[in-house]
């Protein structure tokens, strides 16, 4: 489905074009209802041509010419169609069981959708004192209140919770040892980059973005 997950329109609505050809018409009008159902708001399905019979050039060259997925059930195309498809790059898809095929453009349909994220806070350290380090300037003697700090994660730095500066965490020490993480009830050292304005009771939040599964 590779061509289908890159038709990604421009604007606010994205576009799945489909030529569709069936074996009979009851076929195709029960596969095109089926497909009109799995619309959504942000994805809408254009049927640029529905036909019964075997999948021909005259299906290849529109497909070509509206950047369409071929969609085929119970019908195939013939060999002068296959090397025409190659050779313009239309993607065909054949099936015989229809939840198949709606299943893979179901697929394809939340694929067109731009992805969502979530920040998901994966640990959060209160300043307790500040240390100029030679080289390296103000680093934040911390302890570490919930989760996991971890060295190169995204932060942000919160002053009376309000956020005052967002960067990365530059350097993270256990006593005189660099390490990767430290977890809830330790202390540390941490190094923000191009960030000095440190002060006790100041509160540094780690966090990550995943990305919300579409259902």
């Amino acid at each position: 489905m590779e061509d289908i997950f890159s038709q990604i329109q421009s604007g606010e609505v994205a576009t799945l074009n489909l030529v569709i050809k069936a074996d009979v018409q009851g076929s195709l009008e029960a596969v095109t209802e089926s497909l009109r159902k799995l619309e959504r708001d942000e994805v809408k399905v254009a049927f640029v041509h529905r036909g019964v019979g075997g999948i021909t050039e005259n299906d290849i060259t529109l497909a070509a010419a509206t950047n369409a997925t071929l969609i085929g059930f119970n019908v195939r195309p013939d060999r002068k169609s296959r090397d025409l498809a190659e050779s313009e790059k239309v993607e065909i898809r054949t099936y015989e069981i229809i939840y198949k095929l709606l299943e893979d453009m179901e697929r394809a349909m939340l694929g067109l959708l731009a992805p969502e994220f979530e920040e998901v806070v994966t640990g959060e350290a209160e300043v307790r004192e500040i240390f100029r380090v030679p080289k390296l300037g103000a680093i934040a003697g911390c302890f570490i209140r919930t989760g996991v700090i971890t060295r190169g994660t995204k932060v942000r730095f919160l002053r009376e919770g309000t956020i005052i500066w967002k960067g990365s965490i530059q350097s993270l020490r256990r006593f005189k040892d660099d390490v990767r993480e430290v977890r809830e009830g330790f202390e540390c050292g941490i190094g923000l980059s191009d960030f000095q304005d440190l002060k006790p009771g100041d509160l540094i939040e780690t966090f990550e973005e995943r990305e919300i599964a579409r259902v």
